[in-house]
Formats: structure tokens, C-alpha cells, sequence
């Protein structure tokens, strides 16, 4: 059974994702490589990428180094 949210995903975090699918894709890298690299599972990597989970900012911190970009990056213009 699936869980259902108790509040909707704010599109920020939709837009998050979207923009760290972007710097994977223009840097031609593996999402298994960026959530090892992040050391996380690549599904929650997945998640965030989908925007179907909020991150910590800590979360964020470890993906934008993964990424090797500054976590200022991810959430510019957002």
C-alpha cells in the first residue's frame, strides 16, 4: 500500500531536481556514480532527482560535492 503525502511537494524541490538531473547529464555521469560519490543510495538520489522527496541541507552538501560544483550552484535561480 502506498504512502500518501500529508502535504504536497513544494515545486522548488521539483525544480532541485531537475536542475541536479541537468548538471548529471551536462557532465556526462552515472546517478550510481553521484550517489556513491554522495554516499547515499542511488534510490534516494532518484527521489530527489524526481522530486518526489525533500532533502536535508545536508543532502544537498554531499550531492553538490559529489557533483564537485558549489551547493550555491543547485539552488540559484530557483
Amino acid at each position: 500500500m502506498k504512502r500518501e503525502r500529508k502535504s504536497e511537494i513544494p515545486q522548488v524541490v521539483k525544480e532541485l531536481g531537475v536542475k541536479i538531473k541537468d548538471v548529471i547529464n551536462s557532465n556526462e555521469l552515472k546517478t550510481r556514480e553521484v550517489a556513491h560519490d554522495a554516499e547515499m543510495d542511488v534510490e534516494n538520489l532518484r527521489k530527489y532527482i524526481k522530486g518526489s522527496q525533500e532533502m536535508k541541507i545536508g543532502t544537498l552538501f554531499k550531492i553538490a560535492q559529489a557533483l564537485k560544483i558549489h551547493p550555491s550552484e543547485l539552488i540559484k535561480d530557483l
